[in-house]
């Protein structure tokens, strides 16, 4: 793992992509989900930001 830490996690950057099963390994340790929701290795979760349908317009 490389020198940053929890809170630099925008600095890290990805070292292994999975696009097709939805996630991908940062550089320290940090695995980002596609739906936004993040698994630390400290095992601190960061829930996915989903949205309201309410809130999202559909084209016809």
């Amino acid at each position: 793992m490389c020198s940053h830490q929890l809170p630099d996690t925008p600095s890290a950057h990805i070292v292994a992509a999975h696009p097709e099963q939805g996630w991908s390994l940062l550089c320290d340790g940090t695995i980002v989900f596609d739906d936004s929701g993040e698994l630390h290795p400290d095992g601190s979760v960061v829930t996915p930001h989903r949205w309201q349908t309410r809130h999202l317009t559909t084209a016809a």
